[in-house]
């Protein structure tokens, strides 16, 4: 403890004077991470400026709040932008796992497609937008703090001339972190990200794997030509994403695998979290009447608003039939079959709720925002992943021996059931909960701490190049010394060529000689 409090004394002493920092944010959850680093910064005394696109769905840039906004128009409605989203989460969710693999990278990149042209005309409008660059340029910023899921975060920062940092979860087969980043990633045991394999892979895994990495990879391909044409001169996306100066990666190594990582790169997984607040009168009454058998918290996050009639009544009869008291986060219309055991909620205070001693186990979509906040409070998990990197995340937290992982197209009655009795009645997952538990409270400082830390220190140096390693200036063949491997077989052949042909001439002379003798004689 009295190591903590000198740490954070230390932190104190290193901070800056107050700074301008500009956000280029992502929308959903990744705002959630993004506004808890912001609060902080202000806290801190730095004045924050988030540019955000009128039509954004989860940022209010309206209320009265010590964040700046900048407020940029773009060429779409709100509900054209809903619509886009809403299409692609339904895609996931309903159409995905009926389709062969094949069928489905084709349909995902088509439907990716769509969500990449309108996030190209979001980068237009703030791009192009002359009277826009010219107010940030005024203002001077330090550094601009970006989230590579909503693109032109980087180009952004290149047109102001501030470095930059990300705020990432990751990105299809570490794809953008391998290319951009030049983080090493053996295909041999570190799982591609969204591959949902663990770092244990057997020869037909390891051979999935290796295409994951090779598909993920033609996601950036086309975006060179759009980088080269706004900065002017020829370049590739990677070019421009690698000037990062720092890479916060919102996952920690209670999660994650072991891997190789750079200086650059920095684990802050959980920085959302925080101890768990009392609850309301209401709830907490609820919460004591479950008696001994606890309660179970259910969420399939933010963006699910609704469920099929026939899928809803399937989870409200299981969550009838288990003795625990379920709290149940669903904003859709009222499932026939739903128990007295079940209280529906459109939000509930998930971190105080996941901290409460009556909580069993939580049942979630495997979102890493939810994740993170069982494994902060030592909740073993039930997973009904989704969409996007949520089947993935469960994946590891199956593998660490912390989660039952059920197939929401599949999903029945009798599986939910199973689920949450294995969870509850089977000790080792709250064990492997509370131990993944510890190594997140085991730490110097908190990781919000340690994201706030790297962008004062972006601040302090005006960016971090000792960091950043050489492998940016160096060609593909070169990174993998496909050069000198060239040359050393170059050498090699000429040796052996020069090897044979010394042995051939003296051969021919030995033949000679004895020619010559055998006349002689």
């Amino acid at each position: 403890m009295q190591s903590r409090y000198l740490f954070v004394v230390f932190a104190l002493l290193q901070r800056v004077t107050s700074e301008s920092v500009l956000v280029w944010p992502a929308e959903g959850s990744h705002w959630i991470n993004a506004k808890n680093i912001i609060e902080n910064l202000i806290e801190r005394g730095h004045n924050v400026t988030v540019v955000v696109q009128a039509a954004t769905m989860y940022i209010n840039y309206s209320e009265s709040s010590p964040i700046t906004f900048e407020v940029f128009q773009v060429p779409f409605s709100r509900e054209d932008y809903n619509d886009v989203l809403g299409r692609l989460l339904e895609f996931f969710i309903y159409e995905n796992p009926h389709l062969s693999y094949l069928d489905s990278y084709r349909r995902l990149f088509a439907a990716l497609e769509n969500t990449k042209n309108m996030n190209l005309q979001i980068c237009d409008a703030v791009i192009r937008n002359k009277q826009l660059l010219q107010r940030l340029k005024e203002v001077k910023f330090k550094v601009l703090l970006t989230d590579p899921v909503q693109s032109c975060g980087d180009l952004l920062a290149v047109k102001l001339g501030i470095p930059f940092i990300y705020s990432l979860r990751l990105s299809p087969g570490f794809s953008a972190e391998r290319l951009c980043g030049q983080i090493p990633a053996p295909c041999s045991y570190v799982p591609a990200a969204l591959s949902e394999l663990s770092d244990k892979m057997i020869f037909i895994e390891r051979i999935q794997n290796v295409f994951y990495f090779l598909i993920s990879n033609q996601l950036w391909c086309d975006l060179d030509s759009y980088h080269s044409e706004v900065l002017g001169k020829p370049t590739t996306f990677c070019e421009t994403m690698g000037k990062a100066e720092i890479w916060l990666i919102r996952t920690y190594w209670d999660f994650e695998f072991p891997r190789p990582l750079l200086p650059n790169f920095v684990f802050v997984g959980g920085l959302h979290c925080h101890p768990a607040k009392p609850l309301s009168q209401e709830l907490e009454e609820f919460v004591q009447s479950s008696g001994e058998h606890g309660i179970v918290i259910f969420s399939l996050g933010s963006l699910v608003k609704n469920l099929t009639a026939e899928k809803a009544n399937i989870i409200a009869e299981a969550l009838g039939e288990i003795p625990q008291k379920v709290l149940w986060s669903y904003a859709g219309e009222k499932p026939k079959m739903l128990a007295s055991n079940t209280k529906l909620y459109k939000w509930l205070p998930q971190n105080d709720l996941l901290g409460h001693p009556k909580t069993r186990v939580f049942i979630t979509h495997g979102g890493t925002n939810g994740i993170y906040e069982a494994i902060y409070h030592g909740v073993p998990m039930i997973g009904i992943p989704l969409f996007a990197d949520q089947p993935d995340n469960m994946a590891h937290m199956k593998a660490k021996g912390a989660a039952v992982v059920l197939s929401f197209i599949s999903l029945t009655k009798q599986d939910l059931i199973n689920a949450v009795n294995t969870v509850i009645n089977d000790a080792s997952y709250k064990e492997n909960a509370l131990k993944l538990s510890r190594i997140q409270h085991d730490q110097p400082m908190t990781p919000l701490e340690r994201a706030v830390f790297w962008i004062e220190f972006v601040m302090r140096h005006g960016g971090a190049q000792h960091l950043r390693p050489a492998a940016h200036s160096l060609s593909w063949y070169q990174y993998h010394c496909l050069d000198v491997i060239a040359f050393l077989f170059i050498c090699l052949a000429a040796i052996v060529f020069a090897v044979k042909k010394c042995c051939m001439f003296c051969c021919r002379k030995c033949r000679g000689t004895r020619e010559k003798k055998n006349k002689v004689e």
